[in-house]
């Protein structure tokens, strides 16, 4: 529960075009990217924002195609808020919140192309690789979003094939690499006091009218948006958040490459 008083310093500062954590309105948190977290994943990251943390695993399973898709394998997205990363959180059944993260995500790296699918078919019809992305919450300060695609651009980074020989997989050899043909990456804004800032808190989250994110390809195509909140955007608010999406996004394509 926020109080008055922090909910009134909170909303002075953004006013005046400062935060309570002594950014700007414009400034993203510097993220820290820790590679090979996950001794038996295909390729795993955590990834540090601020206080948020969480982790990000790739597992490669065989599985089987989709009729109308017989020579394209798929990926699985999945985010576990638990208790431990924040008292809000509860056990059980993904919540509203974790299938949210878990959507945004699959879709900034799904719909971004980044993946050619095609090279994920074992045998045309019958296998397939399937490409489950875990995100784990370690500790929750905000912006899950904006955390989850970097780590799993992070962990996908260097994935290689493991060795699949007489119809059963060889984890212990390995083969051709997973090529990426790009790296998306989104930025997320918080609207607070008709104020708008990136790479929102959980405090400011929790104060915001309204949410964007923006997921965008390596050229600046939009590939992906998420909104959030009961508030809105003016046309002019989303062209200012959007040429703000592409430099912060470009800085974050640049902590992967």
């Amino acid at each position: 529960m926020i109080s008055g008083i922090t909910k009134k310093s909170i909303m002075d500062l953004v006013s005046s075009g400062q935060r309570l954590d002594g950014r700007g309105i414009d400034d993203f948190r510097k993220p820290k990217i820790t590679r090979g977290v996950v001794k038996n994943a295909s390729g795993s990251a955590m990834v540090e924002l601020g206080k948020t943390r969480i982790i990000a695993g790739i597992k490669m399973s065989v599985g089987t195609p989709y009729p109308d898709k017989p020579n394209e394998g798929s990926i699985a997205t999945m985010a576990e808020l638990s208790p431990m990363a924040h008292p809000e959180f509860e056990a059980g059944p993904p919540s509203p919140a974790a299938i949210e993260v878990s959507r945004v995500v699959d879709r900034v790296i799904r719909e971004s192309e980044t993946l050619d699918f095609k090279q994920l078919c074992i045998t045309p019809g019958e296998k397939i690789w399937l490409l489950n992305l875990d995100m784990y919450v370690l500790d929750m300060d905000g912006n899950l979003f904006d955390a989850g695609v970097l780590g799993f651009m992070s962990a996908l980074q260097g994935v290689k094939f493991p060795k699949y020989e007489d119809e059963k997989v060889i984890w212990d050899e390995t083969g051709d690499d997973l090529t990426l043909s790009g790296t998306p990456m989104a930025a997320t804004f918080a609207k607070l006091n008709n104020k708008i800032v990136v790479d929102p808190t959980r405090t400011e989250e929790d104060l915001m009218d309204a949410r964007l994110t923006i997921g965008l390809k390596d050229n600046d195509d939009i590939c992906a948006m998420q909104k959030g909140g009961e508030g809105f955007f003016k046309p002019s608010e989303f062209d200012d958040m959007l040429e703000r999406a592409k430099k912060h996004t470009n800085f974050l394509r640049g902590l992967v490459k």
